[in-house]
Formats: C-alpha cells, structure tokens, sequence
C-alpha cells in the first residue's frame, strides 16, 4: 500500500522560510510524476508546484514563482517544497501528491494524482 507523508509545516513570520517533505512509502516507480497543493482559507485547493517523470520538468503556480522550489530524492523516496521568502497569503494546508492520472503531456500544475498525502500546516505571520 502506498502512503504519503508530509512534514515540515510550522508557524513562520512572514519573510521566513519553511522545507516540507514528503516521504513515499510503497512501491511506486521511481519516475512518477508528483506535485504539490494548498488549500487556503475559504478557497477551493490549488496547485502549487509539478515535477515531471523525468525530474527535469517543473511547474509553478505564478504566486509561487522565484521562492518556491519542488524536488525530489529517489535515493530516499522522498520529494521536497522549499518556499522561500514565505507570505501571509501562504497561509494554508499543504498537500504532496504522486503518480499523475491520466495521459495529459506537460506540467501541469493541476494535474490529477492517485496518491495523496494528509497534509500539513503552513502558518505565516505578519
């Protein structure tokens, strides 16, 4: 079975920075393409990041551009958000996906994804 697990999530004043990993276990390839969401407050989830199969393909959503960075470490299984220069606005619930659905070419930001982890809190003060 394969889980998901976020972690690095915390409280931050704004300006601060904050790495959230995300530890896959079970067995799912090791070039699945992968992705990062939030959900801020009273809005529906949006995609933040996109890592292709291939690892060398990345997409950002424009609110994320030039402080947030998505890799991955296939030696450990485990895929990374750094964020950067961290806003109010980042305020939300963060959430790792894996293994895209579908046959779309591309990144996408939004892509579907089978595996999905719980989730973990990001809180930024001003």
């Amino acid at each position: 079975q394969v889980q998901l697990v976020e972690s690095g999530g915390g409280s931050v004043q704004s300006g601060g920075s904050l790495r959230l990993s995300c530890a896959v276990s079970g067995y799912i390839g090791t070039t699945y393409s992968m992705g990062w969401f939030r959900q801020l407050p009273g809005k529906e989830r949006e995609g933040v990041a996109g890592m292709m199969f291939g690892g060398l393909t990345t997409c950002y959503n424009d609110s994320v551009k030039g402080r947030f960075t998505i890799s991955r470490d296939n030696t450990k299984n485990t895929m990374y958000l750094q964020m950067n220069t961290l806003k109010p606005e980042d305020t939300g619930m963060y959430y790792c996906a894996a293994l895209r659905r579908g046959t779309g070419r591309g990144c996408d930001i939004n892509a579907q994804y089978v595996h999905w982890g719980q989730g973990t809190q990001v809180t930024v003060s001003s």
